[in-house]
């Protein structure tokens, strides 16, 4: 193919490209942004969202502002500081959001309920406390809660 018959067919393209989706319309419109060649048409996805294209960040930040909300309740009911709280919280929330997304734990759901409430025991217990011990005390707890939840849920 000689470099001239190239750049006709791929002009050729785009005219029938844009003529078929509106015309001059479209130019004014909207930015197409893709590819042509001789036997197809490339148009990039670029129309979902950032969320919809990564869920697992969706997920990770969502858990983190939850969790940060309920740290900093944590920590200003007990004293140890608002921010401290939310910091520990948002770490622990983020966990439990990536935890409940996991296509893993979606085919383990009382695993699923147990590490989330090992997760959120354990994040309120740092939030809560200066002691590692008592944060490994209400992780305990709240597996056991975890635990509970996940066999009356899913057990038959």
């Amino acid at each position: 193919m000689v470099k001239g018959d190239r750049r006709a067919t791929g002009l050729l393209t785009a005219l029938l490209f844009t003529t078929q989706l509106g015309g001059p319309a479209l130019a004014s419109d909207t930015t197409l942004h893709g590819t042509a060649t001789k036997t197809r048409v490339h148009v990039s996805g670029h129309d979902k969202s950032y969320f919809s294209r990564h869920p697992k960040v969706k997920a990770a930040t969502m858990g983190a502002g939850l969790g940060a909300g309920a740290g900093a309740l944590t920590g200003l009911i007990t004293h140890r500081g608002v921010v401290r709280g939310a910091a520990i919280g948002a770490g622990a929330g983020a966990g439990v959001g990536l935890v409940r997304s996991s296509a893993t734990m979606k085919r383990h759901p009382i695993i699923k309920d147990v590490a989330t409430g090992t997760l959120i025991g354990g994040g309120l217990g740092l939030a809560g406390s200066r002691r590692h011990g008592t944060a490994a005390k209400t992780a305990g707890v709240g597996a056991a809660l975890g635990l509970g939840a996940g066999l009356l849920k899913n057990l038959k």
